[in-house]
């Protein structure tokens, strides 16, 4: 583990022959000369190296139920200490964390935090999993592995919210350290991808396979609906369609609401009639799974049990009404095991979000 300091030595880059050093850690591939910060913010080159600038200091700390990430079907009910930096390296117009993802003051990282200390309050507090969220976790790699081994050390699960904008060496070793994962499929045409992300929709979609195929993490997918932009049956269809062929049908989707922000605010937010839509569209297409977000609706946010249709999760926003499965993640009613990570319910963390303070040492 590393002192706590906020700038360590960074990964994933080379040296190339024009005296540059060029990033190997996302698509971007930034190329920097000395004291260049790629277009993530965090990540400088420092003379001949690369380094990370935000290693132990994050933008806050919060006890979320795990339905916000959202992940549905990673145990259930439960509560994850979340936490994120600063920077991204996309560059969403519609970033609804923008003032954490988009910031360039470092002074805005007021909380400093080992990896030991993140995992110890979060055993603290009882909450059964951390979450690198709020920003993407792939630009602080190091700061992420680091505290995910501390948090396994605890027994404690990791979770990814991300974007999934990650190369393939980087990406295999980030994700063999997560237990799960939330990807951002922001939309499924390169056009949105570059337009609105300032990025590209394959290498997205080689992350959603990757994790599929090649590793053991729990991952569920989200995409905002925005209004004019990827609410349209037919790219929703599509979407759902090459989940479906390539990802298997028991991959959650979950369609949120969009509500204007940071860049766009000149549209209006998503009608709940048009996530009712594309619900429809995607479960036509055979996914089993398809959650609607950000807007109330409990039919749309609970889980069927695909064996009898019975409600076996019921839902209103981030709180469980009812639980109807084993410790196996089994159907009380006929037996089915749904796909995921399930446990021992007791009772759901429900909507609340606890704001707490970590001391910057692992002594407890």
């Amino acid at each position: 583990m590393h002192d706590d300091d906020s700038r360590v030595p960074g990964g994933y880059w080379h040296m190339l022959d024009d005296g540059r050093i060029e990033c190997d850690l996302c698509p971007r591939t930034c190329r920097l000369h000395e004291g260049q910060r790629g277009a993530c913010f965090v990540r400088q080159r420092v003379g001949d190296a690369m380094q990370l600038t935000t290693w132990g200091r994050s933008s806050g700390f919060c006890i979320d139920p795990i339905e916000k990430k959202p992940l549905n079907h990673f145990y259930p009910g439960s509560s994850v200490l979340s936490f994120g930096t600063a920077g991204c390296n996309l560059a969403c117009k519609f970033c609804q964390n923008w003032d954490i993802s988009k910031s360039r003051d470092m002074d805005r990282l007021m909380d400093a935090a080992t990896p030991e200390a993140i995992a110890a309050a979060a055993e603290r507090w009882g909450s059964q999993s951390v979450a690198f969220t709020y920003n993407d976790p792939v630009i602080f790699i190091e700061y992420a592995i680091d505290t995910a081994i501390a948090c396994h050390a605890r027994g404690l699960n990791t979770v990814a919210v991300t974007a999934g904008y990650v190369h393939g060496q980087a990406r295999e070793d980030f994700f063999a350290h997560m237990d799960a994962a939330n990807v951002d499929l922001k939309a499924f045409t390169d056009d949105f991808y570059k337009k609105l992300c300032g990025a590209r929709l394959q290498p997205v979609l080689d992350t959603l396979v990757w994790l599929r195929h090649e590793s053991r993490v729990w991952f569920e997918i989200t995409t905002l609906v925005i209004p004019g932009e990827n609410d349209s049956n037919e790219e929703i269809t599509a979407m759902a369609e090459w989940i479906h062929r390539e990802l298997g049908d028991d991959i959650p989707l979950h369609l949120t609401a969009f509500h204007p922000d940071f860049k766009l605010t000149d549209r209006h937010g998503t009608p709940h009639a048009t996530l009712t839509r594309l619900r429809q569209c995607a479960l036509g297409a055979g996914l089993r799974y398809v959650y609607i977000g950000n807007i109330p609706d409990v039919d749309a946010a609970s889980t069927r049990c695909p064996g009898c249709n019975s409600v076996v999760i019921a839902r209103l926003g981030y709180d469980i009404l009812e639980y109807r499965l084993d410790d196996g993640g089994r159907c009380q009613y006929c037996g089915h095991k749904l796909p995921g990570r399930f446990g021992h319910f007791e009772r759901s963390f429900g909507n609340r979000r606890i704001p707490v303070a970590l001391r910057s040492t692992a002594a407890e």
